[in-house]
């Protein structure tokens, strides 16, 4: 790529300037606009282009790098908005006066800061301010875009803006979306959940804030709510802050410690127990049948609610057990949702309960959001009936399979400890030999977020665990940059 140097007296000739014969990578996952952005943003970075001096043309770049005028437009528009060129008229596109910084956020390379303490308020915020792609965020709980569908997320968004019509003019219904709740309804019927759509179902913005009007429509505050250890750090934060007592049930490879949970219930006498039952969130566990049918008893002896997050269940292999299944949906409460496995951005979920808890639980939602967003229900409902969802997960699955044992073995030759085997899911539960909290803050400080033992703790315990995404051993950059904080580069 040639560029071209602003007349400014003292900056450099267009020849001189770094960058020269820059060529996208055709048939790459990451768009040829994102492609010409990162390699701007790159020579920012590292001063190739420094303050004042001039981009080269719309023309001359799309020349020289064989892409279209508009994609160049495109990207020179975000990098515009992102702070990093300025646009003059009749002139062209100039690096800002104050570039580096705003580089540093896009590149990823010091975007983090080091925290004091490493705690799930410091984890969420990085998951959300970090990295465009977040191809560093490591602690994160999603797949690579460029594992996802969008082709297949894009021709459902397109049909449905077709269709739709006047259908998205109004408000919706409080329990949601009724075709996608039949489909949904249709699924868990094959898998012995009976949920009926018009009883048994509501739809959600997502498990999290399912789980959210779970807590805050059947709970009150100083109730004791148990949950697993390890468990989902965000679900621990949830419950503190609507003033409930949090007590940790130990999690084994085949379940909650049945005499632990026997043991609390009887002390605490607990409103509810929050399970993660089919693909458990951090380990990659699952629930066995004799286990399901002791905790369903522990439950109706000491008379507490079940709320099952199903969040990872569609990278289970076959049929999971689910809670949900055995009890009938009398006391247990199953919260769902495809963020997973179609795409972050695609807040869609739903709960299906006993249908005096789905009333309680839609006056509620009444309250704060009268109903969930349609066209998004449209769209996963579109996926769902065209029969393009299951074929996309039989594929995700097996690519996330494939995944985690290459990454099992990987860890292993870095000298971490895997004491179980997942069943499935997209992550393995490690023991990296070290303080894994001390190990975040010094990956933090290279770039890289990871999501240390600690979090996975009601009660922030010190840990030598660290949760890692099957999908960081493909990235040559990401799992250097892990290697490189555990001192075996």
């Amino acid at each position: 790529m040639t560029l071209d140097a602003s007349k400014a007296p003292g900056t450099a000739r267009t020849q001189d300037l770094p960058g020269r014969g820059w060529q996208p990578v055709r048939g790459s996952p990451l768009p040829l606009v994102e492609q010409l952005m990162a390699h701007v943003v790159e020579l920012i970075g590292n001063q190739g282009l420094r303050p004042g001096m001039r981009l080269p043309s719309v023309r001359v770049m799309a020349e020289t790098s064989g892409l279209s005028r508009c994609t160049v437009v495109l990207a020179y528009g975000r990098l515009e908005a992102q702070g990093l060129v300025c646009s003059r008229r009749g002139a062209g596109f100039f690096v800002c006066t104050q570039p580096v910084e705003a580089g540093c956020r896009s590149s990823g390379q010091c975007d983090y800061a080091v925290p004091a303490a490493f705690d799930t308020a410091f984890l969420l915020r990085s998951m959300f301010s970090g990295p465009q792609r977040g191809e560093h965020a490591a602690g994160a709980g999603l797949l690579p875009p460029h594992w996802l569908d969008g082709d297949m997320l894009g021709g459902a968004i397109r049909s449905v803006g077709r269709t739709a019509g006047s259908s998205l003019l109004g408000y919706g219904t409080p329990y949601g979306y009724r075709p996608l709740r039949q489909q949904i309804a249709t699924q868990l019927q094959s898998q012995e959940v009976p949920a009926h759509p018009d009883q048994h179902l509501m739809t959600v913005a997502g498990v999290t804030q399912g789980l959210n009007l779970v807590v805050r429509s059947l709970l009150q505050p100083g109730d004791t709510v148990l949950v697993e250890d390890p468990g989902w750090f965000l679900i621990y934060g949830l419950l503190q802050a609507q003033g409930l007592q949090v007590i940790g049930v130990p999690r084994r490879q085949d379940g909650p410690d049945l005499e632990a949970l026997a043991r609390l219930a009887e002390r605490h006498r607990p409103r509810m127990f929050i399970v993660n039952t089919a693909v458990h969130n951090p380990t990659g566990s699952t629930l066995s049948l004799g286990v399901a049918h002791e905790v369903l008893r522990i439950a109706e002896r000491f008379d507490f609610l079940l709320a099952e997050d199903d969040t990872f269940a569609d990278f289970h292999p076959g049929t999971p057990v689910r809670l949900a299944a055995l009890d009938r949906l009398q006391r247990v409460l199953l919260i769902g949702g495809y963020a997973k496995t179609l795409g972050g951005g695609l807040r869609v979920g739903y709960i299906a309960g006993h249908d005096a808890l789905i009333r309680r639980l839609v006056d509620s939602k009444l309250l704060g959001s009268p109903t969930s967003p349609e066209l998004g229900e449209q769209v996963v409902h579109r996926i769902l009936a065209d029969g393009q969802y299951r074929r996309h997960v039989d594929r995700l699955r097996e690519r996330v399979n494939q995944a985690r044992g290459r990454c099992l073995c990987q860890l292993e030759e870095l000298g971490c400890h895997v004491d179980h085997r997942p069943h499935a899911g997209m992550f393995v539960w490690v023991d990296c030999g070290r303080d894994s909290e001390a190990l975040a803050r010094e990956a933090v400080g290279q770039g890289l977020l990871l999501a240390p033992g600690v979090l996975f703790s009601p009660q922030s315990a010190p840990s030598r665990m660290v949760r890692i995404p099957v999908w960081m051993v493909d990235e040559p950059r990401v799992w250097a940059l892990f290697a490189q904080a555990l001192g075996r580069a």
